[in-house]
């Protein structure tokens, strides 16, 4: 879980919002922006910093209902609409809580260059972008993004780090969850997890 967490926090420095995103191909976004979250990495270890790095240049361009909805799984037919909007809203908490923690110990400042491969979109709503993550004094590392094209252009729904899914690592931890304490169960389950990294920080 702590590797997961580590190589999650390295993909997220090879996304960020584009001021034309919705205008421009999936891959043409992610290679566009590498470098200036690279730069916001090299410069600060600030936590603040690095949230407001998060939320500025990187979130919005994560759909995170279906990552929730995919998360979740079966379960999430049996959600209320209440208790769906708590799952989305802590669980986005989470990943930008554990981001924002894990930058001050991953050493990413090696990182040197993002590597995208094209795609061809044509006709395409659902791809996956495949990028490699160029780092000092180890192997590159493989870093998938699965984006569909909504309204807003091109948005990431699952995280592929070295052939390991972000979506399904947390499926089996859920699932267990909502088997003991139910969906509510689940729920607060996340939100004390917040509350420990927040205090973390």
């Amino acid at each position: 879980m702590k590797r997961l967490i580590a190589l999650f926090c390295a993909a997220f420095i090879a996304l960020a919002v584009n001021a034309y995103a919705a205008e421009i191909g999936p891959d043409a976004l992610v290679k566009s922006t590498a470098e200036e979250v690279l730069s916001v990495i090299r410069t600060t270890k600030d936590k603040r910093a690095l949230r407001q790095a998060a939320e500025q240049k990187v979130l919005p361009h994560f759909d995170f209902r279906a990552m929730t909805q995919l998360a979740v799984g079966r379960y999430w037919r049996e959600a209320s609409p209440t208790q769906q909007k708590a799952l989305v809203d802590s669980f986005r908490t989470l990943l930008v809580n554990t981001y924002t923690a894990s930058m001050n110990t991953a050493n990413l400042n090696a990182a040197e260059a993002v590597e995208v491969k094209p795609v061809d979109v044509k006709g395409q709503t659902d791809v996956t972008v495949r990028t490699t993550l160029k780092t000092t004094g180890r192997q590159p590392i493989p870093v998938d993004y699965r984006m569909l094209k909504g309204p807003d252009g091109w948005k990431v729904y699952d995280v592929i780090v070295e052939n390991l899914s972000l979506v399904t690592n947390y499926r089996s931890s859920f699932a267990s969850e909502i088997q003991r304490t139910g969906i509510d169960g689940l729920v607060k389950a996340l939100e004390a997890k917040n509350r420990e990294l927040a205090q973390a920080g």
